[in-house]
């Protein structure tokens, strides 16, 4: 006998989401699922809904029609459920001015049944350093540590994390990304924004982006990077080449650019008669073509062929 088992519950389900202010539709019938121990990035230009949509989610503002559950439960009817079991890292941080980084973690911690220590996750979050430093004095990027530790100090079972590596440097930005991979690992549901394209594909099972509100593509990095075939193909070279002998040998639908001094890339259907299209002119130049590889679009590129290349306010 053939037995179905029920799905799995979703960590995070999103059914037809409106949100308006004032004439403005800020989330237009919005669809997303981010199943469990499952990292989703949701991605979007400035405006597309991305912030509005999480803030939903955490049930800090109601939704003007659809469904929204978070662990099977309304974020605003079951708040006091929901609360408990929930990691939120906001924008911004949120913080008292004059709070330091360790009684403003302690804070949170006493709020948790089952808190993690709070000397060993300001290790952890490389911010011991700084535990009696009023809020006000952190750097931007400690802030947004600090702001992390207190999404995480409760071991919740969902994490939703708003631009979760604003303003962080490399090091800082790489120690996130591996604790985000381990709350995976264990179990925990992630729900990101960002506006690092590197930063969704290394991260992310799936991809859901947004524009003016509606899922315009979703999928994983792989999925929406790959349409079977080949796009680009760089090179490096001595700066400055005159590249209208190559834009006009190339077939039709190939464009040549030179994107930092010295860098070109070949844009387009790459196929062998490129490549040697390319080698070719090169020699006529008297160059190597050095470092030359071939490649997918990458995560960037769709997400430009989607919303555009414009810049937005």
């Amino acid at each position: 006998m053939n037995v179905t088992l029920p799905a799995p519950l979703a960590a995070v389900e999103v059914r037809g989401l409106i949100r308006s202010f004032g004439t403005v539709r800020a989330v237009d019938g919005l669809d997303l699922r981010v199943p469990p121990a499952t990292v989703l990035a949701l991605l979007g230009p400035n405006g597309a809904g991305k912030t509005t949509t999480v803030e939903v989610c955490e049930g800090f503002l109601r939704p003007d029609a659809g469904v929204v559950r978070v662990l099977g439960l309304d974020p605003i009817a079951d708040s006091a459920a929901l609360r408990p079991r929930v990691g939120v890292m906001p924008q911004g941080g949120g913080a008292y001015p004059g709070v330091r980084a360790a009684e403003m973690l302690s804070l949170v911690a006493v709020c948790a049944a089952r808190p993690l220590a709070v000397g060993w996750l300001l290790d952890v979050l490389g911010l011991t350093g700084v535990a009696r430093v009023p809020y006000k004095r952190l750097s931007g990027g400690q802030q947004q540590r600090l702001a992390l530790a207190c999404a995480l100090v409760g071991r919740p079972e969902v994490v939703f994390l708003d631009e979760p590596t604003a303003g962080m440097d490399p090091q800082a930005r790489r120690l996130v990304w591996d604790i985000i991979s381990r709350l995976r690992a264990d179990g925990v549901s992630v729900l990101f924004t960002t506006h690092l394209m590197e930063e969704a594909e290394a991260l992310a099972d799936q991809v859901v982006i947004i524009d003016h509100g509606r899922v315009v593509a979703q999928g994983s990095p792989a999925e929406l990077t790959s349409d079977g075939t080949q796009r680009q193909l760089r090179f490096g070279a001595r700066a400055g080449l005159d590249l209208g002998a190559l834009c006009t040998a190339l077939p039709a639908g190939c464009r040549a650019s030179e994107p930092r001094p010295g860098g070109y890339l070949v844009e387009g259907l790459i196929d062998p008669q490129v490549v040697a299209t390319v080698t070719a002119w090169c020699a006529r130049q008297g160059v190597f073509a050095e470092d030359l590889r071939v490649s997918r679009r990458s995560l960037e590129d769709v997400f430009l062929e989607l919303t555009g290349r414009e810049l937005r306010p």
